[in-house]
């Protein structure tokens, strides 16, 4: 064959079909070998690569027993965000480590590499699957309805059991966390109300010590201390008026018991009367008398008390004029036991010694009066003292008020504030309290196994036909790109359309190449001896695969 300078010479022709399939022909050796090789180290990578089993279960979400609008929650955290704080804490290191010690999980891994790998491998075994959201828990975030939780080994067992471990945890994790965050929340409204309760206890220990100073003068009871003025003076305008009137009728009865007085010293002794009618005509003006005051006491009460003066002088006159009438019957008793002595002197002058017991009698009657009036008045002196010396408190009271009123507003105010916080403090803590009882009863929001960790019955990984597949098409895409290679760097003269092409002569005829024939052979044996041994070291080797996979699976 002529070479022929791809430089110098003319372009290469356009290939045909024939051309391809000559090409495939002269280099089947570059473009099966690869193929075949590709084939092989991928039925050895497909059957040494460990299966992968992912068990899979499935958790659902337990809303509240008890209806949120009578207990209301005292967590804050949707049920999402829960989760994934649980799966950051169950996929801890600490964690992590302490399921692989106690399942053993990966051996092999442990001898080569430091625990935080196979700790951070295990880590990316675990998934959490598909979350189902449903409906709306009115915060504007989806409510969960169920979510998956899986996890990936070689040993379908183990897998279902490390599952059934996660879950647990997850369960166990769940209960927890939300008893500790109610019970934390508990404690911190405990406290703020403690502190709450602290604060109103000094603010009301400052306002009572503060009313205290000022009892009687603080500025809300300014009003009252007008509103008791205006009373004590009206009392004392009463009393003014009680006392011009017993004054008055003081000097009456001290003018009427001078001109007693003056009659009984100019009385001279009057004919013989009866002594019986005199008798009887006294008892009946001092009866007359008695009824009197005794319907003036019955109106006096009344319309006041028995502390009032006036009842007082008129029970007072009503005494006196009951002692008056038993002294005139004790008098008629002792005239009737010495009947001849008192009737030898009654003779002597009856007329006269019926108006000198008369006047006697009234004499005594306004001496009692005047006595009861002393009484009264003295009464009405010591009241009036007494009522002067309340108008002088309560003007005391009013002049020395609080000059600054803006401190007790302050504390007014200050106390105020603190009973809306304690009262606030303490209904948020009856509610915390009352969750917390919900969720240490378990009755509030809960984890529920729906389906129990699954145990696999074919391998997720590898994908074996997938990967022998792949391996032998990226051979073959090897081989072709080598023949590709070869061929471009193949200058000469293949067949007469080459010749024809490049030279532009007539081709009268061809002479075919002359090899020695035991030449040829021996290369033909040895490549088919070569190509032998190549396919069934191939075979041998994707067989031992198959066999090991088979013998040491599970």
């Amino acid at each position: 064959m002529q070479n022929i300078d791809p430089l110098s010479g003319p372009g290469r022709r356009s290939l045909d079909v024939e051309d391809y399939f000559d090409i495939v022909r002269r280099h089947s050796a570059w473009i099966f070998g690869p193929a075949f090789a590709g084939l092989v180290i991928a039925v050895v990578v497909a059957f040494l690569w460990p299966d992968t089993y992912v068990s899979t279960a499935t958790i659902r979400v337990v809303p509240p027993q008890v209806p949120q609008s009578l207990v209301p929650t005292n967590l804050n955290t949707a049920m999402s965000d829960r989760i994934n704080a649980m799966y950051q804490q169950i996929s801890s290191r600490s964690t992590l480590t302490n399921i692989v010690n106690v399942y053993n999980l990966y051996p092999r891994e442990r001898q080569r590499k430091p625990i935080e790998d196979v700790v951070e491998q295990m880590r990316r075994n675990i998934k959490l699957g598909t979350i189902m959201p449903i409906g709306d828990s009115g915060s504007g975030r989806p409510q969960l309805a169920a979510f998956q939780i899986s996890f990936a080994y070689e040993n379908r067992l183990l897998a279902q059991k490390i599952t059934a471990e996660l879950v647990s945890r997850f369960m166990t994790e769940n209960t927890r966390e939300r008893t500790t965050q109610s019970v934390l929340t508990t404690q911190f409204l405990k406290d703020q109300f403690d502190q709450a309760k602290k604060e109103l206890d000094q603010l009301e220990q400052k306002l009572a010590a503060y009313r205290q100073s000022y009892q009687g003068r603080l500025p809300e009871q300014l009003t009252q201390n007008t509103m008791q003025l205006t009373t004590l003076e009206q009392r004392i305008s009463n009393i003014n008026n009680a006392l011009s009137r017993v004054s008055q009728q003081r000097l009456l009865l001290e003018s009427d018991l001078r001109n007693l007085k003056t009659q009984r010293a100019s009385m001279t002794p009057a004919p013989e009367l009866s002594v019986q009618r005199q008798r009887n005509q006294a008892l009946e003006l001092q009866d007359r008398e008695i009824m009197a005051l005794e319907a003036r006491l019955a109106t006096l009460r009344q319309q006041y008390k028995d502390t009032w003066p006036d009842v007082k002088a008129t029970v007072a006159q009503l005494n006196s004029a009951r002692q008056v009438r038993e002294k005139l019957l004790t008098k008629e008793q002792d005239e009737q036991q010495q009947p001849d002595e008192k009737a030898n002197s009654r003779k002597s002058d009856p007329l006269f010694d019926r108006e000198q017991r008369a006047i006697d009698t009234g004499i005594a009657r306004i001496e009692a009066q005047l006595k009861a009036t002393t009484l009264e008045q003295e009464e009405y002196q010591r009241e009036l003292a007494n009522v002067e010396r309340q108008i002088k408190q309560v003007q005391d009271r009013i002049s020395s008020a609080p000059a600054s009123e803006q401190q007790y507003a302050e504390l007014l105010r200050d106390h105020s504030l603190a009973k809306l916080k304690y009262e606030e403090f303490d209904r948020k803590r009856t509610q915390s309290e009352t969750a917390e009882e919900l969720e240490k009863r378990q009755q509030g929001e809960t984890l529920e196994l729906l389906d129990p960790a699954s145990l696999p019955q074919t391998p997720t990984e590898p994908k074996r036909p997938l990967i022998v597949g792949a391996g032998f098409g990226l051979g073959l895409a090897i081989g072709i790109a080598m023949a590709g290679a070869r061929e471009a760097r193949d200058n000469t003269l293949k067949n007469l359309k080459d010749v024809r092409a490049y030279t532009h002569l007539n081709v009268l005829g061809s002479i075919p190449l002359l090899e020695n024939d035991v030449v040829v052979r021996r290369r033909r044996r040895l490549a088919w001896l070569a190509w032998s041994t190549a396919c069934l070291v191939g075979i041998l080797i994707m067989t031992g695969s198959v066999f090991y996979y088979y013998a040491t699976k599970v």
